[in-house]
């Protein structure tokens, strides 16, 4: 027996774009290229519609964290001041990437730029391999 998955048909789609804010639907969220870069890993991930001010990155036990939350209320009046239209949107996302406990805050850089959070993460430092000892039998 075949495993198929779930079918959706245009009809059960067809509303789901016209509602759905970009910020709100999880496929589009936080889209992330890795790339390892001169002993270092690089994300690239996508971030658009929020500010660098909306964006934080932490780093605990071995974590990064990088969350993004934004929130926007658009107001539209008449001529004479009523109010026509209000809208308001409020959203977060995050996503956690283990990269070792031995990286530290300071090792991380980040930077934020036409909708792209990239941030660098230096490798880990590879222990030697150790060699094998023996102990002597007195």
């Amino acid at each position: 027996m075949r495993n198929y998955p779930e079918r959706k048909d245009l009809y059960d789609t067809m509303f789901d774009d016209v509602f759905a804010s970009p910020l709100l639907r999880n496929d589009t969220l936080m889209k992330t290229d890795i790339r390892k870069k001169d002993g270092s890993y690089v994300l690239d991930i996508e971030m658009p519609g929020f500010n660098k001010e909306d964006i934080t990155i932490s780093l605990y036990n071995g974590n990064l964290t990088i969350r993004a939350q934004h929130t926007a209320t658009n107001e539209e009046k008449d001529n004479k001041g009523t109010l026509v239209r209000q809208e308001r949107y409020s959203g977060a996302c995050s996503r956690t990437w283990y990269v070792g406990t031995a990286i530290r805050d300071t090792d991380v850089k980040a930077s934020y730029e036409n909708g792209i959070l990239q941030v660098t993460v230096p490798t880990p430092e590879k222990k030697e391999a150790e060699e094998k000892k023996f102990i002597d039998i007195l």
